[in-house]
């Protein structure tokens, strides 16, 4: 495995579990890359338009209690996995009409395991966000985990099955390439063609404990209490920078914003000013796949904003696929879709 970012721990974590021999080889450790942030929303699209995509990921996010349930007793560690739902405000009479809408939708297609509602503020608590119409959209199948504290988690799980987190080693066996932004750009260059690109995104913590609170989603921003009494705020999406891991003045507008929607974080001490590179392909969807180019070779990359939420599905379907030779990969994440 080449990545110790989510892909490729989660890919790593499914074959450990079916008795492979697994081994992580990543130079800057776990969750060295965009995967080591801050964030962590674990949230659905719209109950709407059905497609392969959600499906797939609505498979994810509700098998994903489970799988962090596992991986924090494996390892030992807390990867800050909670299922609090979501509120997102509701702008006008037409988006009111739209939500409730998509009730009914959620009704239907999210099998009866979550909710997609339309609440009164002042029903949603302390934490809910500003909202010009005086309603929210509350859902109950969005999550947060701590990215950071969730790829250690992994990695000490992958180790307590026997598995291998090295900093460098030669290929041995099968080679899944989980390698980010720039394994994007490494096969751009194999194939002489864009296959996707790095999108850096800058996000803060805050001091603001709300272990138990919902997530919110507003302005195009993602507000996520964590379970260790802090709250991220994300993220910028800069498809032009020099730095790679710089932050900036972009921080100081994310913090503005976010107390602007939810005043509860007025006051609340800055922790940390955080930066990354998130791979998204040119598919928009995750890049799963054997590489058409290399026998034995095999790619997870791609999962931009959702990650975190493809993850558990993620894993098990490579590990169909690198382990067993059978491919459950959906329409619109192959390999061959970003080329």
């Amino acid at each position: 495995m080449r990545g110790a970012g989510i892909f490729g721990l989660s890919v790593a974590y499914a074959c450990a579990r079916r008795g492979a021999r697994v081994r992580v080889v990543d130079p800057r450790g776990p969750g060295g890359g965009a995967s080591g942030g801050i964030v962590g929303a674990l949230a659905p699209h719209t109950p709407e338009n059905w497609n392969s995509k959600k499906a797939f990921q609505l498979d994810s996010l509700l098998m994903a209690e489970a799988f962090w349930a596992d991986v924090a007793t494996r390892s030992g560690l807390d990867p800050g996995y909670g299922r609090h739902g979501r509120l997102q405000p509701v702008a006008d009479a037409r988006a009111l009409d739209l939500a409730q809408e998509r009730s009914a939708g959620a009704a239907r297609l999210w099998q009866g395991r979550a909710d997609w509602r339309v609440v009164r503020r002042g029903a949603a608590g302390a934490f809910a966000p500003q909202t010009p119409t005086g309603w929210l959209i509350e859902d109950t199948l969005s999550a947060r985990l701590h990215p950071r504290r969730a790829c250690a988690a992994l990695a000490g799980a992958i180790a307590a099955l026997g598995g291998d987190i090295l900093t460098e080693a030669e290929t041995e066996g099968a080679e899944v390439l989980a390698t980010g932004w720039e394994g994007l750009a490494a096969l751009g260059e194999a194939f002489e063609r864009t296959v996707g690109a790095g999108v850096k995104g800058q996000a803060l913590l805050l001091d603001y404990a709300g272990p138990d609170a919902p997530q919110l989603f507003a302005d195009g921003l993602h507000i996520i209490p964590h379970s260790d009494g802090t709250t991220a705020v994300g993220s910028t999406s800069e498809r032009d920078f020099d730095d790679p891991t710089a932050t900036d003045s972009q921080i100081d507008a994310l913090h503005a914003r976010a107390v602007a929607v939810c005043p509860a974080l007025a006051g609340a001490p800055l922790l940390e000013r955080w930066a990354g590179v998130r791979p998204r392909a040119r598919s928009r969807a995750p890049m799963l796949g054997a590489h058409p180019g290399r026998p034995g070779v095999f790619i997870a990359n791609g999962g931009f904003k959702i990650g975190f939420g493809m993850a558990p599905k993620v894993g098990e379907v490579m590990a169909d696929l690198v382990l067993e030779g059978r491919d459950e990969i959906p329409d619109g994440f192959r390999v061959a879709d970003s080329l």
